[in-house]
C-alpha cells in the first residue's frame, strides 16, 4: 500500500514497545534460531532490533515491503563492516524452508491478504520452524470508531481481526500449535493535535467505504473539535486511546497424510516426512 512507502525516519512508540514485549515473549523459546526472518525491520525499534541481531543465529534476512522502506532500513540497521562480522545478514527474501523464525512485528494487520502473507511465511519456514508476530486487535481505537459514528461520518477504519480468528487462520495455512495472547492499552495524549499525529504512524484508512476525496482543512478542525470537547477523557484530564495488542506464536508442522486409498504430495513433503521419521534398522542389519 502507499502509506507503506512513507517510512518514518525513527520507529514510534508503540512500534517499539510492542518489538519489546515480543522480545520478552522470544525468550520462552529454548531453541534459539540459526537463519531467521526479520519481516518488516522498520516497524522494530532500533534497541530490540540489535538485541535481535545480537542474540539470535548468525544468518539473518531482513525483508521490507518495497525499495524505498528497504533503502531506509538499510540506512538504519545495516551494521557498519567491522562489526558482527561472522554474521550473514541478507535484504533479499530467503530461500523456501531455510528459517528457523520469522519475526514480524505490528505486520499483519496491514496486509491487504493476510492469508497469503500467513502462507509465505509458512513457505519459508522449515519443519518445527515458528512464526512470532504482533498485530492490532478489533479494540483498537475504539474511541475514534464511536467519535465518526456518533458524526455520520464514514468508518474510520479497517476492521480489525480478533485473536481467534488469527489463531483458525494460522491452522488453515498450515501451522500448528498456534498460541495467541491479548492485552490492552491505554494511551494519553494532551491533545487532540498528539493523538492524531500518533495515530497517523499507525497508517491510514482503508476502509472500503471510507470518504473517496480529499478533506478540506475545515473538515480536519472540525475533527480535532470533536476530539476535544468529545473524547472520553482519564481522570487527570487527558485523551485516552484504548490499543488492542494480539500476539502468536505457531509451528510449521511435519506434513501428515490423508487416510485416502491413493495419496499424492511433493518430493519436498516427502523429504520432510522422511526426515522426522526414520524406519527402524535391526541390529544384525546394521
Amino acid at each position: 500500500m502507499r502509506w507503506q512507502r512513507i517510512a518514518a525516519p525513527q520507529t514510534d512508540w508503540l512500534h517499539a514497545q510492542v518489538a519489546q514485549r515480543m522480545f520478552e515473549r522470544l525468550q520462552w523459546i529454548r531453541a534459539k534460531p540459526q537463519a531467521w526472518t526479520h519481516w518488516a525491520p522498520l516497524n522494530t525499534g532500533a534497541e530490540v532490533n540489535g538485541r535481535l541481531l545480537a542474540e539470535l543465529g548468525p544468518r539473518a534476512s531482513l525483508v521490507e515491503a518495497d525499495g524505498v522502506r528497504q533503502a531506509l532500513a538499510r540506512e538504519l540497521y545495516a551494521p557498519p563492516w567491522w562489526r558482527w562480522q561472522r554474521r550473514q545478514l541478507s535484504w533479499q527474501e530467503p530461500a523456501e524452508q531455510s528459517q528457523d523464525m520469522v519475526w514480524a512485528n505490528l505486520v499483519l494487520h496491514t496486509a491487504l491478504d493476510p492469508q497469503a502473507l500467513l502462507l509465505r511465511w509458512h513457505g519459508l519456514l522449515r519443519v518445527d520452524g515458528f512464526v512470532m508476530f504482533s498485530c492490532l486487535g478489533p479494540d483498537t481505537a475504539v474511541e475514534m470508531r464511536a467519535l465518526y459514528d456518533e458524526l455520520g461520518w464514514p468508518a474510520a477504519g479497517a476492521a480489525l481481526t480478533d485473536m481467534h480468528d488469527w489463531g483458525d487462520m494460522l491452522v488453515g495455512c498450515g501451522f500448528a500449535e498456534p498460541v495467541m495472547d491479548m492485552e490492552k492499552l491505554t494511551l494519553t495524549f494532551e491533545s487532540g493535535e498528539r493523538l492524531l499525529a500518533e495515530l497517523r504512524q499507525w497508517g491510514r484508512n482503508v476502509h472500503p467505504a471510507r470518504f473517496a476525496a480529499l478533506r478540506a482543512r475545515s473538515w480536519r478542525q472540525r475533527l480535532l473539535d470533536a476530539i476535544e470537547q468529545r473524547w472520553p477523557r482519564q481522570s487527570d484530564g487527558r485523551l485516552g486511546l484504548t490499543v488492542e495488542l494480539v500476539y502468536g506464536h505457531a509451528l510449521r508442522a511435519p506434513v501428515r497424510l490423508k487416510a485416502d486409498a491413493v495419496t499424492a504430495l511433493p518430493l519436498q513433503h516427502m523429504r520432510d516426512m522422511l526426515k522426522g521419521s526414520r524406519p527402524r534398522v535391526p541390529p544384525d542389519q546394521r
